[in-house]
């Protein structure tokens, strides 16, 4: 716990109750902690742009909810900051993915988050980095 009062698994369980997006994206949370999130998807057929391919739209929104899950599990409101994106390669319908967001640095106010999603055979789809503000506001 951190000054909030508030595990990472109670964070996880209050967001996942409001999170309308992640349950429509069809996102499993399969590990959490602090400052970690990892979570898995299929790609579905109205996830693809004109091209039958992800949109990357999706990929980015997948990656701004393992962000949003890693960074808020200290407890405390935070949000993003500022977010990049690279994408790798094409994924077409029916790909399993893995999005893993890993905290790289924690300060008083800012956090610092690297997000990567892997494809079924562990090859890199996408690159997203994130930096947070933390608020004091705990998370309730």
């Amino acid at each position: 716990m951190d000054n909030s009062g508030i595990t990472a698994e109670e964070v996880l369980r209050v967001m996942l109750e409001r999170d309308r997006f992640t349950q429509w994206m069809g996102l499993v949370i399969d590990d959490h902690g602090k400052g970690f999130c990892k979570l898995h998807f299929v790609v579905k057929e109205e996830m693809l742009n004109g091209f039958h391919n992800i949109h990357g739209g999706i990929l980015f929104s997948a990656s701004d909810s393992a962000f949003a899950f890693a960074c808020n599990s200290h407890g405390l409101i935070t949000v993003a900051l500022d977010v990049t994106i690279s994408f790798a390669r094409p994924v077409k319908s029916g790909e399993l993915l893995t999005v893993e967001a890993k905290e790289i640095f924690l300060g008083n106010k800012i956090g610092i988050y690297d997000i990567r999603t892997n494809n079924d055979r562990n090859e890199p789809v996408c690159f997203f980095k994130g930096t947070a503000y933390r608020t004091s506001k705990p998370v309730r």
